[in-house]
């Protein structure tokens, strides 16, 4: 599997407009790597407030965008028969190396360092064309939905 597009987005991640942060998955390896982009416009909803006169995307929803894309990673590569829900459980070692503003294009590439079910450990970077601007290790836990979780 190497590419999913919106709408495969969408039936994967729980999150919608605003707070859908993950626009394009461009590789996948199940298990062990995923990159995925979000294109960052002045019509961001956060750009109104964050900053008005210099808009810089908050540091926070970058890596709510790296989770995002950490949590496909885990959805598409879940054993589970039903249908997985991942949640993030921790965010270690955050760096934030350069402010992110509207017209840039995030890169965010995420592989896994470590699973032992339910938790996974990844790492992920966050680019710029080929510029770090974040990096963090993220860990989340995926559980299977039960009937009537929904």
């Amino acid at each position: 599997m190497s590419a999913l597009d919106s709408t495969e987005i969408r039936a994967t991640l729980p999150h919608r407009y605003p707070f859908l942060l993950v626009d394009r998955i461009s590789e996948l390896e199940p298990g062990r790597r995923i990159v995925g982009i979000k294109n960052v416009t002045i019509n961001e909803p956060f750009f109104q407030g964050h900053f008005p006169d210099r808009p810089v995307m908050p540091g926070v929803l970058i890596l709510e965008a790296m989770a995002q894309v950490g949590g496909v990673l885990a959805f598409k590569s879940s054993p589970f028969k039903g249908r997985p829900v991942v949640y993030l459980t921790g965010i270690d070692n955050a760096k934030f190396r350069k402010p992110v503003v509207p017209g840039d294009q995030l890169r965010l590439e995420v592989e896994v360092l470590k699973r032992r079910q339910p938790f996974w450990k990844m790492r992920g970077n966050a680019f710029v064309e080929s510029e770090l601007v974040c990096e963090a290790e993220l860990t989340a836990m995926v559980t299977e939905e039960k009937a009537g979780d929904r």
